[in-house]
């Protein structure tokens, strides 16, 4: 499902204008986006957690010549599902 899937079905649901809709999507993914680079913890219970984790300077290789390099240290957003999110996934499929 696309961002324009989501306001085309938030404005027939609400019966606001998809003008409205995207604009208030956009500010929800700014401010996420804002704490993120704050480096704040984001929580929407029921449905998630963002944060960002460090991961550590690694050594890895180079697929196309096996040469080592060295991965620096770095900080990478994270999303963790929230139990009711994680319950949808464990649906069996017929």
């Amino acid at each position: 499902m696309t961002k324009a899937e989501i306001v085309e079905l938030m404005s027939e649901k609400l019966e606001l204008r998809k003008k409205d809709i995207a604009m208030v999507i956009d500010l929800f993914f700014e401010i996420v986006k804002e704490g993120l680079r704050n480096e704040e913890h984001i929580e929407l219970r029921g449905f998630g957690t963002f944060e960002v984790k460090t991961r550590e300077e690694r050594e890895a290789r180079n697929p196309k010549t096996g040469e080592s390099v060295i991965v620096p240290k770095r900080k990478v957003p994270y999303f963790r599902p929230g139990r009711e999110l994680k319950a949808i996934s464990k649906i069996k499929v017929t």
